[in-house]
């Protein structure tokens, strides 16, 4: 019996992360946009709410939330600002891969000390010549006694300028494509280690974004997550548990710019008459608010899939596709609503139009998302209907 009640612990989460992003990041969220500075108290007050680091397990020090939860956080964050919610979520990506295959070890020694005080770790795959194809990373990294030597550039990487850790994806010398990717924890004191200046952006102001220098740098052994070669399938099997955020982040960016237009209409009058009462505005928020209703359901259905431990790769991919292209679009038809004011900085609805751009770019564009699906309908998928 399929049942979509939230439990009154989840709901007490989802309550607990709407009243800190109504309080805490809503207010300050246009300074942030505006000046660039990165929002580090609003990420202190997180941590010691307990609204960071959701997957870390218990006995690591974590709340051990599983990703329906997790979804339930991220879409009250994204709601208020979409990219305060990049830079919290963005340590449950850069963990993930550490919580998926690490050693107890590892895992003592590397996602222990997240939990206790505001650190962050960035998961670093991208470079400057490649985003979504991962089996075309050129970073390397040579096996040497007991350890590995560290070369390369990475690019687009979230928190990279503020991160203490970060899991490097890098390829053995004299390998190609999809062979010898392996992953490393690389901590930022590391000697050979640096960051470039934050990017400036579009969008997700309140996120940092950078890039991460390597030149040979030394890591030992036992800082490499799983075998030799693992890395592809690591890098694949991290974003299968991670992507359903971007689900979430959509429905929450979708959710807000309806709001404000619905607000905006019941108060804005043309040609006599409130705005709202027009039929081609009562059509527009319609779609709004199915089209966010699809896209929570969709993104429940993956984090669903995932707490049962079933592979999710469809379910978040297509969480993914339709809640980055159709936040675009409720974005877009909320400016749209506003009409010239809309365009003015001082809306918010100017600012989620420009956040919500990104969600058709990241953790895998929405044109890998299509590539994905259509590959799974085209060779796993079997017809119910035969013949043609």
């Amino acid at each position: 019996m399929v049942d979509f009640q939230l439990s009154e612990e989840q709901i007490a989460l989802r309550d607990k992360a709407r009243k800190f992003a109504k309080e805490e990041i809503l207010p300050v969220s246009a300074k942030y946009d505006k000046s660039g500075e990165f929002p580090r108290p609003i990420y202190e007050k997180a941590h010691k709410a307990g609204l960071m680091n959701l997957g870390i397990p218990k006995q690591y020090g974590g709340p051990g939330y599983g990703s329906l939860d997790s979804m339930l956080v991220v879409e009250e964050i994204a709601a208020a600002d979409p990219g305060v919610a990049t830079s919290m979520y963005a340590n449950d990506l850069g963990s993930a891969p550490i919580i998926l295959i690490g050693t107890d070890e590892q895992k003592k020694k590397f996602l222990t000390p997240l939990t206790k005080e505001l650190q962050f770790i960035s998961f670093a795959t991208s470079e400057p010549g490649m985003g979504s194809d991962v089996a075309g990373i050129q970073a390397t990294c040579e096996h040497k006694g007991d350890e590995y030597i560290l070369n390369g550039n990475k690019f687009w990487i979230t928190n990279g300028d503020v991160a203490s850790l970060y899991v490097i994806f890098a390829r053995l010398k004299g390998t190609k494509r999809h062979a010898g990717l392996c992953a490393f924890v690389v901590p930022r004191e590391t000697e050979g280690v640096s960051t470039g200046k934050p990017l400036e952006k579009l969008g997700h102001r309140a996120s940092d974004t950078g890039a991460v220098i390597l030149r040979n740098v030394h890591v030992p052994v036992e800082n490499r997550l799983g075998d030799e070669g693992i890395g592809f399938l690591l890098a694949m099997g991290t974003f299968m548990h991670t992507r359903p955020a971007i689900g979430a982040f959509a429905t929450g960016l979708s959710r807000s710019a309806m709001e404000y237009a619905i607000n905006y209409a019941k108060q804005r009058e043309a040609f006599e008459h409130k705005i709202s009462s027009f039929q081609a505005i009562q059509d527009m928020v319609a779609d709004m608010y199915a089209r966010t209703e699809a896209m929570r359901l969709l993104t429940w259905r993956a984090a669903w899939q995932l707490d049962q431990g079933q592979d999710d790769n469809i379910a978040s991919s297509c969480a993914k596709l339709v809640g980055a292209e159709d936040t675009m679009k409720i974005a877009t038809d909320a400016l749209q609503i506003y009409g010239g004011k809309g365009y003015l900085e001082n809306y918010r609805i100017a600012k989620l139009f420009r956040d919500a751009k990104l969600f058709q770019i990241y953790e895998g564009t929405s044109q890998i998302q299509r590539y994905v699906i259509s590959r799974y309908l085209f060779k796993e998928y079997e017809t119910i209907m035969k013949g043609f």
